[in-house]
């Protein structure tokens, strides 16, 4: 495993096939890369390792905003395709206050539509607003900052809690 410091060059490109491959400083290639946050909720910015097709990392990233404009777009483009955790801007309803319970609310991606299996599927990150909501179907939803929501909002939450 190679560790980047700063300032980061990274050899990071797209194959014709649309995959990343990742060039290290010895000559190696390695095509198909795949890059995974360490904390992607808590420090999405920090701790990002690039992992070959064979699961072995291959290169660490300790700053993403180290990386030059080019090869950072490459990375988030991916991870964006990899990465799909919807923010809550609104809970419309509950069908029920016991669990299972089906939640309507508002995301910043559209209205959708949750199953809470249980209140332990709701935890709580870096203090205590900020919440990661784990549906049924593993779809995961976050909250940055519950005391942020309407006041309806946070009622319907509250009773989770």
């Amino acid at each position: 495993m190679n560790t980047i410091t700063a300032p980061i060059a990274l050899d990071l490109r797209r194959n014709p096939h649309g995959r990343l491959v990742l060039r290290l400083e010895d000559g190696t290639e390695h095509a198909g890369v795949t890059p995974v946050r360490a904390f992607p909720i808590a420090a999405p910015l920090e701790g990002l390792s690039l992992v070959a097709a064979e699961g072995q990392e291959v290169a660490w990233v300790p700053q993403l905003n180290q990386l030059a404009a080019p090869v950072r777009a490459l990375i988030e483009e991916e991870l964006a395709a990899r990465e799909f955790v919807p923010t809550i801007t609104r809970i419309r309803s509950v069908s029920s206050f016991s669990t299972p319970s089906t939640w309507q609310v508002e995301t910043d991606r559209g209205p959708a539509q949750l199953v809470l299996k249980g209140e332990e599927d709701i935890r709580r990150l870096s203090g205590r607003t900020k919440l990661l909501i784990a549906a049924s179907d593993g779809l995961h939803f976050h909250v940055p900052d519950s005391g942020a929501l309407d006041r309806a909002s946070r009622k319907l939450l509250e009773r989770f809690l």
